[in-house]
């Protein structure tokens, strides 16, 4: 036996070492989690370290854990606005999609395995959902920006469609041992209450758990470890009651993120790193769990079910669910690709492990490898397959400070700093005469060592300025500070020049439309027209064309098109 101190080392050695080596490896875009994962493999039984493990209920508890915490974190970090823009098409996805999904690669895996098909819908099933650690981690570590509802439906959807995956093992867990114990009544109700009491305790408790946070105040760090061990308590009691402990954990971190006073920035910073801790324990924790040389035994079949799921399962799924939504071909295929596979289905793996299934090792094999799959093929490709499907949004520098502003009410207002660049849109005026966007006060302007009037601060490269703004200002000041440079064409805006919302739509079309405008179009604002015309609430970047004018929505302002970009009319070219 060990002595702890030896345990102690070589986990010691085992995190190090992951963080490490992702560290140098995230510069070439290898995930972090593959990382760990792969850590974790070297460490186990064939690799280096020669650790043997194999308690597969401690895997369980850690892993079930480990993603309370990740949910509890991606919803601490998802605004209202987030749900009004892509709760509907999320929600398409967690439940038709994942059901679509367990259906063809469920199929698929029987032929390829040659196994009974009731255990190729478990396998289906076991890997049908995509991956709230991984995909929270790969938007946030990538450096891309993407369009608004993509991001949205992304984030969502890994959030709310775990429950529909464990539904779904559980019953074919079920079936497959008591083929007549089921009615299609009893599935529907199990359905709806892993979903409904999910929902209502997870926002029920949530208000609770976010009042207990406005009331006592803490330091940061306890305030994070108040909040793991109140979501822990949330998913507990709601998986006891029979619902779904993850979809409850995940809103019960929205309702908290959206309550101004419940969670200081430097907590979330804080929780941040509580996140990365339960998933590289996680990870690597799985890791050790897995036999490689057996992996590598069904490496062929294996690769079959990975590429089929990312080239034609999921690609298939998110198209007939997305169908009466308004995304073009390229946002699907994006989403299509992103459906990335984590912890989250050996996790799923190890319920028929725990219940002694036959061929469940071959299952836990066969999602291990597809999770290797797509962690390596889907995330690795994520800043192409950005480019590839225009879903990118320029980017703009996070100010060099940040800090939320106590005791103003809606909208939040935060205390920002920015350096002024070189050939920046500030330079050479004067502080006091600098144009901000609405509701923006410059507060003060740092020059070396010293604070300088704004009546007599001539702003230049090199100097700090302090910005009191609402959060929804950052993309506009930083582009107001920085040097400016012409965008990729793939980041270009398509627009000739900016309006104001507030322009009446008949000036604009009197002068550069191309058809008259019906009686309810005539005394329409800019903004009236495309909100009245998009179909879902607009993001920016949407584009919509109203009396031949192409309009783009290039600001926004809680819910309101703030600027909007013209495209003006090209005329094709006459033929020789």
């Amino acid at each position: 036996m060990e002595s702890i101190e030896h345990v102690i080392l070589i986990g010691a050695v085992v995190m190090s070492l992951g963080i490490v080596v992702g560290a140098f490896s995230s510069r070439i875009g290898v995930p972090f989690l593959l990382v760990f994962l792969l850590v974790g493999m070297l460490a186990g039984v064939d690799g280096p370290g020669g650790i043997r493990f194999s308690n597969t209920w401690l895997s369980f508890l850690v892993g079930n854990l480990a993603l309370a915490v990740i949910l509890l974190d991606g919803g601490l970090r998802t605004q209202y606005a987030t749900f009004r823009v892509a709760l509907r098409p999320s929600l398409a996805l967690a439940t038709v999609g994942v059901l679509l999904t367990t259906g063809l690669v469920g199929l698929f895996a029987a032929w390829v395995l040659e196994i009974d098909w009731k255990l190729g819908l478990l396998l289906g099933a076991i890997v049908g959902s995509t991956d709230a650690a991984a995909v929270f981690s790969l938007l946030n570590s990538s450096g891309v920006r993407l369009k608004e509802r993509v991001a949205s439906v992304l984030e969502i959807e890994s959030g709310i469609n775990d429950p529909m995956a464990i539904f779904l093992t559980l019953t074919l867990i079920e079936w497959i041992h008591a083929p007549a114990g089921l009615s299609g009544g009893a599935l529907l109700w199990r359905l709806l209450v892993q979903f409904g009491v999910g929902g209502a305790m997870g926002l029920a408790l949530g208000y609770c758990l976010a009042n207990v946070l406005e009331r006592i105040r803490v330091a940061e760090g306890l305030q994070a470890i108040l909040l793991c061990s109140g979501g822990a308590m949330v998913f507990a009691i709601v998986q006891t009651a029979g619902g779904s402990g993850f979809l409850a954990v995940y809103l019960t971190g929205m309702l908290i993120g959206n309550r101004d006073r419940a969670v200081s920035p430097d907590a979330m910073r804080a929780m941040d790193g509580m996140a990365w801790l339960a998933q590289s324990a996680m990870f690597l924790l799985l890791g050790l769990l897995v036999t490689p040389h057996r992996i590598w035994d069904v490496a062929v079949p294996a690769m079959a079910v990975a590429l089929f799921l990312m080239l034609v399962a999921r690609p298939l799924a998110v198209w007939i669910s997305l169908l009466p939504f308004r995304f073009n071909a390229r946002e699907k295929g994006f989403i299509a690709w992103m459906g990335l596979r984590g912890a989250v289905p050996i996790v799923l793996a190890l319920f028929p492990l725990l219940q002694g299934m036959p061929d469940a090792g071959l299952l836990f094999r066969i999602a291990f490898a597809v999770v290797l799959a797509s962690l390596l093929l889907q995330g690795t490709t994520v800043p192409l397959a950005a480019r590839l499907g225009r879903v990118l949004r320029p980017a703009y520098p996070e100010p060099l400070a940040r800090e939320r502003l106590h005791g103003t009410r809606a909208p939040a207002m935060d205390l920002m700093q920015f350096e002024v660049e070189p050939e920046s849109a500030v330079t050479g005026v004067r502080g006091d005469r600098v144009e901000l966007p609405p509701r923006c006060r410059l507060m003060t302007v740092a020059r070396g060592e010293a604070l300088l009037p704004l009546e007599q601060a001539v702003l230049q490269a090199g100097d700090t300025v302090s910005v009191l703004a609402p959060a929804s200002s950052v993309p506009t000041l930083a582009r107001l500070f920085r040097t400016p440079e012409r965008a990729p064409a793939w980041q270009q805006v398509p627009h000739d020049f900016v309006l104001s919302g507030d322009a009446l739509l008949r000036d604009v079309a009197g002068l550069y439309g191309t058809r008259d405008l019906t009686p309810g179009e005539y005394p329409s604002t800019l903004e009236a027209a495309m909100l009245n015309a998009f179909a879902t609430p607009p993001v920016e970047g949407d584009t919509v064309e109203i009396a031949g004018l192409t309009l783009t929505a290039v600001r926004m302002e809680d819910g309101r098109i703030v600027q909007v970009g013209l495209r003006l009319p090209r005329q094709a070219s006459a033929v020789q």
